[in-house]
């Protein structure tokens, strides 16, 4: 590690002695006028300037202008939902004002925001990371009941399921607590990443847009996040820190069958002045999914949810609150077979016949934030989160009376605080802390562990050089993370039991990462990244003992666990111009002492017994689409994306690693209207691990079609899906249940949704 720290350290010597190096220059300004499809004008459009990072929004009139733009070519785009434009080069002259007119059109490529990736708009194009983003509209599209649901099928991502409600993304093969999901940029205190049978408290179709950070996005927001982020924003004020004038919204409907599906939501925000109030709310539900070999019992699921904030904005600084609020219950699928014993092994007083898991969230945020604090420091915006988490786990007996097995509690109270940097010469970023404090604790059969309280505090730093055709990226975070125990836990001491006070663990670990991205020619770029990335073990893996139907094992942690490391290459390359647009990432992560769940012979309650155990392990994969232009009307999308994952001593496979899997598809376009047949493939999975058995592959045909409506104040978005269209029987690899149940059928989904603004 010496070398690495020694690089680092004299990268970021260069960078500091290089900011200073200032091009001392008069500034201009750009203004235009951005109008839709029809010549009208086009309000509320985001136009950017994406090397400088600058971004508005349109007026009434469709107007825009930027001001104090350094002289020089900059690059210029618009975009608003299905709407876009290509990329253009604007030569901005010191003391003088550009007029560059723009007319937006209904695109087939779409420019991809994200602020996950560095805490500030910027394209994905333009991201070192490798990240995907979904706009309302793209949600609406794949609109489901649960967060894996939605996900499932976007390059490099699959879900995880022990039936509908409760499916968690797979990233690159990630999964549990290496695959961090936040809301706004903050953890959303579920206790999903712990088990299979555990659903996150998001509502897809409530919500602006959601990104994903594929890869480790161990710098900026934890340690745990070595395999990405998924990231849920909620509304306008999350990304931009300051308010809009008038109304502006979404409301959004779906049905669908084949799982009696069918849902609807609204957002609404109003400005005035320097304040801003939001509210929204939203619920879906679904019934028993069908199969092409029957329909699942208890596979039924709702969700349901509501929000309400107020802001206060001004030039130098702003201030927000906002409540939310979750409800939701799912079944499980089969869990009765697994559960319906007391503790001496005999059945309960009458028949068990379903397990419903019934949770609640409440949270409540306030942001804050001050401008131009220095000729250095940008800014700095600070956070404080509290979410109280439930769920209980319902028994669900054949006489129609209900007990809850297992109670589960989990408190959570974080903050964050962000200090922004200004352009300085080349160099620009930012820096900061974040710490949170947590309060677990389960009761009743299932409870694995006594209670747990978990601390948690780091600093971080990211900074950017952007040297013309290269921008450099190097980032560190210093992260510890504190366990302890609360009273002790009953376990076998030869043929009785024993009380056994668990000892506190503390882990304190740093990681960083090298990024950089080489501009090859017009619209192409190179991008390469090493990451090394430390992980403490998380709660589960250290003290959980006993049977754990969600991840369908008898499970014993190692308090003795020691902390996880892992050294990781990616390398991507892009294109986005013209009628040819693709990305090729490939990526290789190295672990020292990987944590997994390691089946033994033994089987308690029904259960394999599964020792939380370490070794070195590799992960290596690659990431493809190309999107190939015969006509403005006529496109054809291909993707691709692969990961192998194994133990490197016995060369065995890790469990559930989705399998190599492809997509070939049309998109076929006139005017407002989008017909897109596709065809997924996806190849058996024959390198499994110990007792994991074996998926088939398989291909399934799907056909979805949209139509938008774009007007100076509204934009319709209708669309249909018809999935599975063959009525295929097959089987996810990824899902703790594939080998009792398949996926869904054939079936047809209709959305509509409309912003208004």
């Amino acid at each position: 590690m010496k070398p690495i720290r020694l690089l680092l350290s004299g990268l970021l010597a260069v960078m500091t002695l290089l900011s200073p190096v200032l091009y001392a220059q008069s500034d201009g300004a750009i203004e235009g006028t951005v109008t839709l499809p029809n010549n009208q004008p086009a309000h509320q459009v985001s136009v950017m300037l994406t090397d400088l990072g600058l971004i508005v929004e349109t007026d009434d009139d469709g107007r825009y202008r930027f001001e104090n733009v350094p002289a020089g070519i900059h690059e210029i785009v618009a975009f608003q939902s299905t709407l876009d434009v290509e990329p253009a080069l604007v030569d901005v002259t010191a003391g003088r004002t550009l007029f560059r007119d723009i007319m937006l059109r209904i695109s087939p490529i779409r420019t991809e925001i994200t602020v996950t990736a560095t805490g500030r708009e910027q394209t994905a194009f333009q991201a070192v990371q490798s990240v995907a983003s979904l706009d309302a509209f793209d949600l609406s599209e794949s609109m489901a009941a649960s967060l894996g649901e939605v996900l499932d099928g976007e390059l490099g991502i699959s879900k995880r399921s022990f039936g509908v409600g409760n499916a968690r993304p797979v990233v690159r093969g990630f999964d549990g607590d290496r695959v961090l999901v936040m809301q706004d940029g903050v953890g959303v205190g579920s206790l999903a990443s712990q088990s299979g049978d555990h659903g996150e408290p998001i509502d897809a179709s409530n919500v602006e847009r959601i990104e994903v950070l594929k890869g480790p996005a161990t710098l900026l927001y934890g340690s745990n996040a070595v395999g990405g982020v998924v990231n849920a924003i909620s509304s306008h004020q999350e990304v931009h820190d300051q308010p809009h004038q008038g109304v502006r919204g979404q409301v959004s409907s779906v049905v669908g069958s084949a799982n009696a599906y069918a849902g609807g939501s609204f957002n609404t925000e109003i400005g005035i002045g320097n304040w801003m109030i939001w509210a929204g709310g939203g619920g879906q539900r679904t019934g028993n999914y069908q199969t092409p070999i029957g329909t699942v019992d208890n596979s039924k699921s709702r969700i349901s949810n509501g929000n309400a904030g107020v802001g206060w904005f001004t030039t130098r600084g702003f201030a927000t609150m906002d409540y939310k609020a979750n409800d939701g219950r799912y079944g499980i699928p089969f869990a009765g077979t697994f559960h319906g014993h007391d503790e001496s092994g005999e059945p309960d007083e009458g028949e068990l016949d379903a397990v419903d898991i019934a949770m609640r969230r409440h949270n409540i945020r306030f942001t804050g934030g001050v401008r131009r604090l220095s000729s250095w420091v940008e800014g700095f915006e600070f956070s404080l989160n509290y979410s109280d988490w439930n769920h209980d786990e319902v028994e669900i007996l054949d006489d129609a009376r209900q007990q809850v097995g297992t109670t589960f509690e989990n408190q959570m109270f974080a903050y964050r605080g962000v200090f922004t940097q200004g352009q300085t010469g080349v160099l620009r970023g930012s820096f900061g802390f974040q710490g949170a404090v947590r309060a677990y604790e389960a009761r009743g059969e299932e409870a694995l562990s006594p209670p747990v309280d978990q601390d948690t505090f780091a600093v971080f730093a990211l900074e950017e050089m952007d040297l013309e055709r290269v921008q450099l990226q190097i980032g560190g975070r210093v992260e510890t993370n504190q366990y302890e125990p609360i009273g002790a836990i009953v376990r076998p001491s030869g043929a009785g039991e024993q009380l056994v006070d668990l000892p506190g663990r503390s882990f304190t670990g740093a990681s960083a990462g090298l990024g950089a991205r080489f501009d090859l020619w017009n619209g192409g770029a190179f991008v390469a990244n090493y990451t090394t990335s430390f992980r403490s073990p998380a709660l589960e893996e250290l003290y959980n003992f006993g049977p754990h139907v969600g991840n369908l094992a008898f499970e014993v942690g190692n308090e003795n666990l020691e902390r996880e490391r892992s050294n990781g290459v990616d390398f991507a390359l892009r294109h986005q111009r013209g009628r040819v647009r693709g990305e090729a990432n490939f990526f290789y992560y190295d672990f020292d002492r990987f944590v997994y769940l390691a089946p033994g012979d033994g089987v308690i309650d029904g259960l394999i017994e599964a020792d939380y155990a370490q070794a070195d392990a590799r992960f290596l994969g690659t990431e493809m689409k190309l999107d190939l232009g015969f006509s403005d009307d006529v496109w054809l999308n291909l993707g691709m994306d692969a990961v192998d994952a194994e133990l490197k001593a016995t060369g065995e496979s890790l469990p559930r690693i989705p399998p190599l899997r492809g997509t070939v598809g049309l998109d076929l376009r006139y005017a407002g209207l989008s017909v897109r047949p596709e065809v997924v493939m996806a190849a058996a999975r024959s390198d499994i691990f110990t007792n994991e058995t074996r998926t088939a592959g398989y291909t399934v045909l799907n056909l979805s079609a949209s139509y938008t409506i774009p007007q100076q104040h509204f934009s319709h978005h209708l669309s249909v899906n018809v999935f599975n269209i063959g009525d295929r029987l097959y089987r996810n690899h990824v899902s703790f249940i594939k080998d009792l149940v398949p996926e869904i059928g054939r079936g047809v989904r209709f959305a509509y949704a409309v912003k208004y603004f």
